[in-house]
């Protein structure tokens, strides 16, 4: 049996699908999204079986990028969940067929207590739809899997979904800040950390003035132990920076006779504080540094090396 073939079958279906979609966008999708931003409460979604894989994937997605929502298993609503869902609520069901009998106890609750319903099916004439406030109909294309196993089906379910989802996050104006805050953890959240939060501050800093001797620079390149000294001036403006490799090019002359201002690197790379930790990173690498000054409106407030960037995960 030829696997290549039968992948590039099913993905060339898939990506079929996908067109299809998008050229079939749901009449009522721009209506979803405004009812979703205009929500006091929370977006409650169910789905079973794939549909639930999707939902789920859904409401994880929602809630980090700055949409309260969680999933609730219809099986488990109703048996006491139902009550997870208040009338400030909207609930977002998901079902191929619109025919899920699972979903049917909760369409009735929230029939009962007026809460609106959004369905996503491929069935506009299922009992989902026609109980739905807004309905997003998925077009009807044959499954990937000859044994119509859900593949295109759910693909374009979570392709609409992730449409949802971005389009409200946009709308927000939410951030890389807004959604630090909700995703700290794993290489997500690291690659979203500033220079500001991993510098290093205050006594830290290896600061001279321009008129230091060397041996006097040397000193504080080895107490401080960056490897570097940074040049300010009385008001704390970045004049230059010297480097252990400054001092080691120039052993051959009589570093006692020089001062900082005759050996320091002028106009030195640096970066702001409110930058992303991997541009910083990316400045490194591109330039073969392995320390940046932290210059904030003119004045240098901290420094970073290429080690603590790398201990925080960010690559």
């Amino acid at each position: 049996m030829n696997f290549y073939k039968t992948a590039e079958r099913v993905i060339s279906e898939e990506a079929t699908a996908l067109n299809i979609l998008k050229s079939q966008i749901p009449t009522d999708f721009s209506k979803v999204v405004e009812a979703i931003l205009s929500l006091k409460g929370r977006l409650i979604i169910l789905g079973i079986g794939k549909s639930g894989y999707i939902a789920r994937k859904i409401a994880a997605s929602l809630a980090s990028t700055g949409t309260p929502a969680f999933y609730i298993h219809p099986a488990e609503a109703s048996h006491g969940d139902l009550g997870m869902i208040t009338k400030a609520d909207m609930v977002f069901m998901l079902s191929n067929s619109g025919e899920s009998r699972e979903l049917f106890d909760t369409i009735n609750y929230c029939k009962r207590f007026a809460i609106k319903i959004i369905a996503a099916t491929m069935n506009p004439d299922s009992t989902l739809a026609k109980n739905s406030d807004f309905l997003l109909t998925i077009p009807t294309i044959k499954e990937a899997s000859l044994l119509s196993a859900p593949t295109t089906s759910a693909l374009m379910m979570l392709a609409l979904g992730d449409a949802i989802i971005v389009s409200l996050h946009e709308a927000k104006g939410f951030s890389k800040d807004d959604f630090l805050t909700f995703h700290p953890g794993g290489k997500i959240g690291a690659n979203l950390i500033k220079i500001k939060d991993l510098m290093l501050t205050g006594t830290a800093i290896p600061f001279i003035n321009p008129d230091y001797s060397i041996t006097r620079v040397a000193g504080i390149i080895t107490e401080k132990k960056l490897g570097c000294a940074i040049v300010v001036d009385n008001n704390q403006t970045l004049i230059g920076i010297i480097t252990d490799g400054d001092l080691r090019r120039n052993i051959d002359k009589d570093l006692k006779t020089l001062k900082a201002e005759n050996l320091m690197t002028t106009s030195p790379i640096f970066v702001r504080s409110d930058i992303l930790a991997s541009e910083a990173l990316s400045i490194m690498n591109n330039k073969s540094i392995t320390i940046l000054p932290v210059n904030d409106h003119g004045k240098v407030i901290g420094i970073i090396h290429i080690h603590d960037i790398l201990k925080a995960g960010v690559a």
